[in-house]
């Protein structure tokens, strides 16, 4: 693909239609003036068999409401906010679309796919899940438009009402048993109602390795999929790896496929450092296999598993080595699912599969699940240093010329033994036997001009290291909190020091003291004084280049350089963003934040056959890929009319295909739309990013150009 600039793309989509779910659209006109906020309304139907269905917006800034009622040829109406309307419908589904318009003219739009059925409400059923004091009712029902959810709190309790297909949420006041009843209702006089017992544990802190299931304050919710259960009881054998008296996790298989669950971690796994291994007991009367799955990623890490076999003696100790047994997982089957794999990240989300795969039935149990293992030294370097050399006075590192004065062993008695050490490349320091250990810098430094110093450590043997620096003025010391088998990157404000009432104006040593505690071992790198840079902003500052093409060659979709063509929308239904219209620099842009795929169609057709290239301004601090499609309907001009052709542009950002934090024009020739074929019937534009759904992209001069 030749692209004439940094290329940063977006786009793609298949054609989703997204009704089913609430969305609300927001347009901005300026930048500082607001839509209408919290858009959303309130339903409610007669149960008289009429259909009639009271209709009563709301939202926070909103002079008037323009309710569409999803009928084909009825107008929709306006009411004023605090007001009400009906409409009585015939049996059927319905995409309600209300648009909120405040005292500036600007707007919000908030969408509501809702059900009428005239045949009484049946096959009730509801699902709770609790955290902590908070239950959540998840209720279906076959012909019900809306649910009545009593959650038992009180005898005078008001019903939660909740359109089908919406969840009730609800937090008490403290633990214990409760009634939950949900009525389900539809446009029939008849209704039917469900109730159950719900209890709540009142437990609200987060899940973090070690789990042991001991913890009354900890909530140890595991999310359970396709009929498996859990509960946590007390342990039923006291035998094998597991004769403690204690509480355990209980798995309850019914005999489906791919039964499972899983913990949702208040503090992710880290598997950046050695210790990557996760052990566990568990229990079982019958060989089985015990699938333990990573997902989550908190920086969109690749999930992974490992599986391993108990062989059906009671409580056994299971052991994953995430370091040299870990696979792939399936994701959609075309990512090398199975190929070994070593994570470095961080994982929040915990998955089990007993016998996945499988029909195996009955109840397991889970205990004492923790992380484990991890090297007596460092294998990999430490990370690399990000601050630039203008702003760094460094001590010791390979990234930055350090003073050839430096003595990193001067003889003070110490019993520390010193060697430089090579790690992948990089030099280290090793301390070891360590009780206290100085550097000489062989001359007085002044730091007072720098707001940090930082420092890389790595130790098995410590997690706490005091750090002085010692001025002309005296010595003052900050604890180095280290974790355990792997690189801490530390930066310590030097404030930390000087409000101790040192100077730091002539310092001229380090020392690293750890007595009494004798004899172990740490290493040390980077470390350095410097100042921190200017933050990066997460929005464009200054407008995006003005285009320079003649406007007789060109047809401008989105430009303030150009005459645009008429466009239908930047957002189509089955869109999945959110689009801002905002000005940079007083230049219009479109900001699409929450962005997973979005749609923009012009009024008419765009004949770009005469046209050589596709152009378009974006700006992304945050997207790992970046995706833009042309779709022509051909000849007849229908969708799917047989004669439709669309060609998708991929970027990515590890692949050092585009820029972030800076405005990036993408000039395409046509020609590399290479599936597009034909150029005259242009009917939809599509950006896409990535991760999906959690990125923004900023977009401005869109056009075509010869």
């Amino acid at each position: 693909m030749k692209i004439l600039r940094l290329l940063i793309a977006f786009l793609a989509v298949a054609q989703i239609f997204t009704a089913c779910e609430d969305d609300v659209i927001t347009n901005y006109a300026l930048q500082e003036i607001s839509a209408p906020t919290g858009v959303t309304a309130n339903f409610a139907i007669t149960q008289d068999d009429t259909g009639m269905v009271t209709i009563t917006p709301v939202g926070e800034g909103a002079s008037t409401f323009t309710i569409d009622f999803g009928i084909e040829g009825e107008a929709p109406i306006t009411i004023n906010a605090g007001e009400s309307t009906t409409y009585t419908y015939a049996e059927g589904e319905y995409l309600v679309r209300i648009t909120a318009t405040g005292s500036t003219g600007l707007t919000s739009e908030f969408n509501k796919m809702i059900k009428v059925s005239f045949t009484a409400p049946e096959n009730l059923d509801f699902e709770t899940t609790v955290s902590g004091l908070t239950a959540v009712v998840i209720p279906t029902a076959d012909n019900a438009t809306m649910f009545d959810v009593y959650f038992g709190a009180s005898d005078e309790e008001e019903p939660l009402t909740v359109m089908a297909g919406s969840t009730a949420e609800f937090t008490y006041e403290e633990p214990g048993d409760y009634m939950v009843r949900v009525v389900a209702k539809g446009a029939s006089a008849n209704t039917i109602e469900l109730t159950k017992t719900v209890t709540i544990t009142g437990a609200v802190d987060p899940i973090a390795l070690p789990i042991t299931f001991d913890d009354p304050t900890v909530n140890y919710a595991f999310g359970t999929f396709n009929g498996a259960a859990f509960e946590v009881v007390t342990n039923p054998d006291l035998s094998g790896a597991n004769t403690t008296a204690s509480s355990v996790g209980a798995i309850t298989n019914s005999g489906a496929q791919y039964e499972g669950g899983a913990f949702t971690l208040g503090t992710p796994v880290d598997f950046s450092g050695a210790n990557k291994t996760i052990t566990l007991k568990f229990w079982s009367d019958v060989e089985v296999p015990v699938l333990l799955k990573f997902e989550g990623g908190v920086n969109g890490e690749r999930q992974n598993e490992i599986t391993k076999t108990h062989t059906g003696s009671g409580w056994e100790t299971l052991s994953f080595d995430f370091a040299t047994e870990a696979v792939k997982s399936y994701i959609d089957g075309s990512q090398g699912v199975g190929e070994p794999f070593v994570p470095t990240g961080q994982y929040a989300t915990m998955v089990f599969f007993v016998d996945g795969p499988g029909t195996t039935a009955g109840t397991f149990y889970i205990d004492d699940i923790e992380q484990t293992g991890g090297a007596t030294e460092p294998v990999m370097a430490a990370p690399t240093p990000e601050a630039a050399e203008a702003d760094v006075l460094s001590i010791f590192s390979d990234s930055y010329t350090d003073p050839a004065s430096v003595n990193y062993f001067p003889n003070w008695g110490q019993s520390t033994t010193y060697e430089q050490v090579d790690l992948a490349g990089n030099a280290a320091i090793k301390y070891g036997n360590a009780n206290y250990q100085g550097i000489d810098l062989g001359g007085e430094y002044d730091a007072s001009g720098y707001e940090f110093v930082h420092i890389d450590v790595w130790s098995a043997d410590y997690t706490s290291i005091p750090f002085f620096i010692i001025d002309t003025s005296g010595e003052r010391p900050v604890n180095l909190e280290v974790t355990a088998g792997e690189w801490t990157s530390i930066d310590i404000p030097i404030s930390a020091f000087t409000d101790q009432e040192i100077s730091v104006t002539n310092v001229f040593q380090f020392k690293f003291d750890v007595q009494p505690d004798n004899g172990g071992t740490f290493y040390i790198d980077n470390l350095y004084f410097y100042n921190q840079a200017a933050a990066v902003p997460d929005s464009p500052q200054v407008a995006a280049p003005a285009p320079t093409f003649d406007a007789a060659n060109v047809i401008s979709l989105f430009s303030d350089a150009y005459t645009d063509e008429a466009m239908a929308t930047w957002r189509t239904d089955w869109s999945d963003a959110t689009l801002e219209d905002i000005a940079v620099a007083g230049n219009a842009v479109k900001k699409y934040s929450a962005l997973n795929f979005v749609g923009a169609e012009p009024v008419n057709q765009i004949d770009a056959s005469a046209m050589t290239h596709f152009s378009t301004d974006i700006w992304t601090g945050d997207a790992t890929q970046i995706r833009i499609k042309l779709v022509d309907f051909g000849a007849n001009g229908t969708y799917q009319g047989g004669d439709d052709s669309e060609h998708e542009i991929v970027l990515n950002f590890d692949n050092g295909d585009f820029t972030r934090n800076t405005w990036v024009t993408l000039d395409i020739p046509l020609a590399d739309f290479t599936a597009l074929t034909s150029q005259s019937n242009i009917a939809q534009l599509i950006y896409s990013g990535g991760p999906a759904g959690a990125t923004t992209v900023y977009v401005d001069n869109v056009y075509f150009h010869n």
